[in-house]
């Protein structure tokens, strides 16, 4: 990777094909802790990558009593987020915890294709396309994750998706973080693994193979070969908390966000609606797939192996991996029996 590349990093916005420089925020703290800090003093850097420190940082960020009101505007405009998205009004936005919690009209800001062989985005992110076939141009394998670790050991559902394609979701903390549901389909399993908290900076993911397999995470494992499901196969949708993410709460709602319930084997979950929320700091979402049962968005694959943009990802693989900037309940892939037409890019 040359020296530009180190020190930026850059993705591809969906909507426009544009270029777009990232704003890395703690980016210093970063380097810091996960290169010098990690490797002179590894006691000290599991410290501060540990549940104590994570959510004392969430507090000390979010929850601090005595800290000023904040001017909503202005926080929202620093921060690059659309305010007239949301369901509150800019008064009611008087803490960062509120910002980062916000709810979105997202049934008109965030409209979603009817069409039933769609797979959507489970969130507003920066995605990154991967595959462990190594048939597929794709093919990634063990660079952001270890697929049996991150399911947990001795997990009975890593087989099903061992040759599988899979997208990884990174939530900056600026990003809406309610996840919404990517398929339709019935919950066949949902677990909970321990581990760290790890930043999602690409900093971190670089540094620190396999990262995602490391933090803590919740597993959900939805069989949509049901009747009203997607079609798809068991589609594993993996949460995975970062620094300062003090919590994974599972709000499941059919109607806009009324009545959420959490998410239970057994329960339908229809596609688009919300299934939870990140709280708060910034997070990742992995959605994997059985081989053979979806593929990308042209548009989304064309941006990952695009030449001349300066991603950190570059590197991990014998040629480009670069990020789309996506929108929740846009279009991510296609069922692979499910005709001739390509999906949409979502703009």
């Amino acid at each position: 990777m040359n020296t530009r590349a180190a020190t930026i990093h850059q993705y591809i916005d969906r909507q426009t094909s544009l270029i777009v420089t990232e704003r890395l925020i703690g980016d210093r703290t970063v380097a810091f802790l996960y290169n010098k800090l990690r490797e002179n003093a590894p006691a000290m850097f599991r410290a501060l990558t540990s549940a104590r420190m994570s959510s004392l940082l969430g507090f000390c960020n979010y929850d601090l009593p005595g800290k000023p009101r904040l001017q909503s505007r202005k926080a929202f405009e620093d921060l690059g987020i659309n305010w007239r998205e949301c369901l509150e009004p800019l008064a009611y936005f008087s803490t960062m915890r509120r910002i980062f919690e916000r709810q979105i009209r997202y049934w008109e800001c965030r409209p979603m294709d009817d069409d039933p062989d769609i797979v959507v985005a489970p969130a507003d992110a920066r995605l990154l396309l991967g595959s462990f076939s190594m048939t597929s141009a794709l093919f990634i394998k063990e660079k952001f994750f270890d697929l049996s670790e991150l399911l947990g050991s001795g997990s009975c559902w890593s087989p099903r998706f061992a040759a599988g394609d899979f997208a990884v979701c990174r939530l900056t903390p600026d990003k809406y973080h309610y996840n919404h549901l990517p398929v339709s389909g019935r919950v066949a399993d949902i677990y909970e693994v321990d581990g760290r908290y790890h930043s999602c900076n690409p900093l971190a993911s670089v540094s620190i193979a396999s990262i995602h397999s490391k933090n803590r995470r919740v597993i959900t494992i939805i069989d949509t070969d049901v009747e009203g499901g997607s079609q798809v196969g068991l589609v594993a949708m993996v949460e995975v908390v970062a620094l300062m993410i003090g919590d994974i709460r599972q709000a499941y709602s059919t109607w806009r966000y009324s009545s959420p319930e959490p998410v239970r084997p057994g329960l339908f979950l229809r596609k688009g609606c919300p299934k939870s929320l990140y709280r708060p700091g910034s997070s990742t979402d992995v959605v994997i797939f059985e081989p053979d049962r979806i593929e990308f968005c042209p548009d989304l694959v064309m941006n990952s192996r695009r030449s001349g943009v300066h991603s950190r990802f570059t590197g991990l693989t014998c040629g480009p991996l670069v990020e789309t900037d996506i929108k929740v309940r846009s279009p991510l892939a296609r069922r692979k029996d499910g005709g001739a037409g390509l999906c949409a890019s979502g703009r």
